[in-house]
């Protein structure tokens, strides 16, 4: 039996397709009525690619700066007194005083992590043995090294290194120094255990009155050598 004409046409085609069961959801693409169904909330705007990002502010990179190195102590401040030990060639305990290292003196007082440490003992305290000479003639009265290491262990490292008189190697032992002056480094996550010690530094003072800090980041070994002070008497 022939088909009929209208079977055949589009709209009867177009009209089964849609009512077919295989299909669970009308095309909505066929209905200028009828927005389609994205899986977007219906408040969301659709934006064709590419997008365009909008800044109030550039951000700002610098390929110059530096982190800021800070204490407590800085150029122009009276340093805080403070009680510093050693010991004798008789192994008796002594004592000094910051005061009494810098009143009407002209002194040089550096700080290291850490005794027998390994930049400590064969660049920074090395370096102030062997430019002592100079530094005295240039009117520097008194070279100290000072360290957050009992009395004992520092009589001992100077013995190691054959130090004789021409620098001092003083105890900060508690750190009151230290911690006066806001130069603590903190070691204490380190695996080796050094704890609370002192930042590296050195420092010229003029009867008690600071007057050059070369302090370093950490126990960095930059800034504060005897060739470094010298550059800068």
């Amino acid at each position: 039996m022939a088909m009929s004409a209208a079977a055949t046409s589009p709209s009867f085609t177009l009209t089964k397709l849609l009512s077919s069961p295989k299909i669970k959801q009308p095309l909505s693409l066929v209905s200028p009525h009828k927005k389609p169904n994205f899986m977007f909330s219906s408040s969301a705007a659709f934006t064709p690619f590419p997008l365009k990002f909008h800044r109030t502010k550039p951000f700002k990179f610098s390929t110059t700066s530096t982190p800021k190195i800070s204490a407590t102590i800085s150029v122009g401040d009276k340093l805080p007194d403070s009680t510093l030990s050693y010991l004798d060639p008789s192994d008796e305990l002594k004592t000094v005083s910051v005061y009494e290292l810098t009143s009407n003196k002209k002194a040089i007082l550096f700080a290291v992590p850490g005794a027998f440490t390994p930049t400590c003992s064969q660049k920074h305290l090395p370096s102030f043995v062997e430019k002592a000479g100079e530094l005295k003639a240039k009117g520097v009265d008194t070279i100290a090294c000072i360290s957050v290491n009992d009395a004992f262990v520092m009589k001992a490292w100077k013995k190691d290194l054959n130090v004789g008189d021409e620098v001092l190697l003083l105890s900060d032992g508690n750190g009151d120094f230290t911690k006066a002056i806001g130069c603590e480094l903190d070691l204490s996550d380190k695996p080796i255990g050094l704890g609370v010690r002192s930042r590296r530094y050195a420092m010229y003072v003029e009867d008690g009155v600071v007057k050059i800090l070369n302090l370093e980041e950490g126990g960095a070994f930059n800034v504060s050598s005897a060739e470094d002070m010298l550059k800068a008497l």
